[in-house]
């Protein structure tokens, strides 16, 4: 069960005055406190929760900001834990009311954090914070300094007078890497037969049955005899797989006569046990007919849903983990358009994308940033029909005219430096907030985590958002270092509440 919370953040002076420490207002924690929607968020969080018994589960200001503190810093679980019970900025953060020695939650719970607030909410939670900047920084461009000189009006941010379209949306794909080991046929092989040698002595030590011969020795001796060779042939790689195949073959009909007999197995194992099925099927096949190419190829026995996803990059030409889609918009926030563990084609998106964006703002873009997969003719065609201008060059040939072609390649030039917004975003994402290595290893909590480096790239990408917002609340109360009041108590007549 779940019970609403009163909205209250006290101000630096009254947090933890008993110890007499004061908070620093530029400190970007402090500064988060008060641009996150707590309330409005709450509300959508507490509707997750349909009974009225039980215990009453943490507020959702402590399990959402727990979120954003461990993609932020990158850290595991416990440590997450540990660096909330040192650092007050990060109490601060979370709502509490005075510093503590003991972190409000502890390090499983985390993970209930991760399931409970999935992919979906981290997306809603994600556009409702894109609102709150973007009222901010409209109030940023109003009431903030002005520069002198002419200003630059960007031509596509101007409403077409035909077609009415306004702005920018740009698209691109890549992958979060899942933290596994890189899939070696051998080793998977290896590893499955591990797993079964325990499935077989649980059987035989629980129903007391006789343990059959595994040949666990040889068998640990033949991988060892490849995996310590510094180079590898195609040959030697072979005779191992065909021997690890036989091994993995043999123990896999021991639990199958066990289970014919009537044995059952752990509830836990039977997910394993047929993975492993799996795997020895598609390695045999691979192994029978010389190739390194299966669909749905499983790359992890621990993980099984993760798929390689080819991307033909310079430093792995194929990642393993998810992959998925970004759009942004003319202000330069992202949002996620489709997470999948399979590989699949950019270009069928496109459309969904624009959709959405003429629901989102009231009108298509003016024109859309894409790579060269994206420029299907379907999507041309969706294009041109709703007067929207496609980056890249146009089918046909090339205008016979120079003028033209000058004029073509000004805009191509522009719609490439224009294109970097969103290798940027996903730069940021992947050195500072956890999108480039995903350590959790449920399907559910690496999909939450992925939303959640998306949403803390939002929040972290314009420092100049968190900075007017310190001024404009430091403007208000006349001071620059008192006072700092937001979402207080509305009987407090002494404090004036800033939203």
């Amino acid at each position: 069960m779940y019970k609403m919370t009163t909205p209250q953040q006290l101000c630096f002076d009254d947090f933890n005055q008993s110890a007499g420490l004061k908070l620093d207002m530029d400190n970007e924690w402090c500064q988060l406190a008060g641009i996150i929607p707590w309330e409005k968020l709450e509300v959508r969080y507490a509707s997750l929760f349909k009974g009225t018994r039980g215990h009453v589960a943490l507020p959702f200001r402590i399990a959402f900001g727990a979120l954003i503190i461990q993609s932020r810093l990158q850290l595991s679980d416990r440590k997450t834990v540990k660096a909330v019970s040192e650092n007050p900025y990060l109490q601060y953060f979370l709502g509490l009311a005075k510093f503590q020695t003991e972190a409000p939650f502890s390090a499983p719970l985390m993970v209930t954090f991760r399931k409970r607030l999935n992919a979906n909410f981290i997306d809603e939670c994600n556009n409702s914070i894109i609102e709150e900047l973007m009222k901010i920084k409209s109030e940023a461009a109003e009431n903030g300094p002005k520069k002198r000189g002419k200003k630059k009006v960007d031509k596509d941010n101007v409403p077409d007078e035909t077609s009415g379209n306004c702005g920018t949306a740009i698209l691109d794909a890549t992958c979060a890497p899942a933290n596994i080991k890189y899939p070696q046929d051998y080793v998977l092989l290896n590893d499955a037969r591990e797993k079964l040698e325990k499935m077989i002595y649980w059987f035989c030590d629980t129903y007391g049955l006789p343990k059959p011969r595994t040949y666990k020795r040889v068998a640990r001796q033949d991988y060892l005899e490849l995996a310590k060779r510094r180079k590898r042939t195609e040959k030697q790689i072979r005779a191992t797989v065909r021997k690890m195949l036989g091994y993995v073959k043999r123990d896999l009909g021991y639990l199958e006569g066990f289970m014919a007999e009537g044995y059952a197995p752990k509830s836990k194992d039977i997910n394993m046990y047929l993975t492993i099925t799996t795997l020895h099927e598609q390695q045999y096949y691979m192994w029978k007919n010389r190739t390194h190419s299966v669909p749905d190829r499983i790359v992890s026995i621990h993980q099984p849903w993760i798929r390689p996803i080819v991307r033909g990059k310079a430093k792995a030409p194929t990642e393993f983990g998810a992959k998925f889609e970004i759009v942004i918009d003319e202000s330069g926030y992202g949002r996620i358009m489709r997470t999948s563990f399979d590989a699949y084609n950019e270009s069928s998106t496109f459309i969904e994308a624009l959709e959405k964006y003429n629901e989102r703002k009231g009108h298509y873009p003016k024109r859309v940033l894409a790579d060269q997969i994206y420029r299907t003719r379907e999507n041309r065609q969706y294009c041109k029909e709703h007067g929207i201008r496609i980056s890249g060059p146009k089918l046909g040939r090339k205008p016979k005219e120079k003028e033209k072609n000058v004029e073509d390649k000004k805009t191509e030039y522009k719609d490439n430096t224009d294109r970097i917004e969103v290798e940027r975003f996903f730069s940021l994402g992947k050195r500072c907030n956890g999108m480039g290595l995903i350590m959790t290893k449920l399907k559910e909590t690496e999909l939450t985590s992925i939303a959640m480096s998306v949403l803390v790239s939002n929040l972290f990408k314009d420092p100049d958002v968190l900075s007017f917002f310190v001024f404009f609340i430091a403007d208000y109360n006349g001071d620059s270092k008192q006072g700092f009041c937001i979402f207080d108590d509305e009987d407090d007549e002494d404090n004036e509440t800033v939203a």
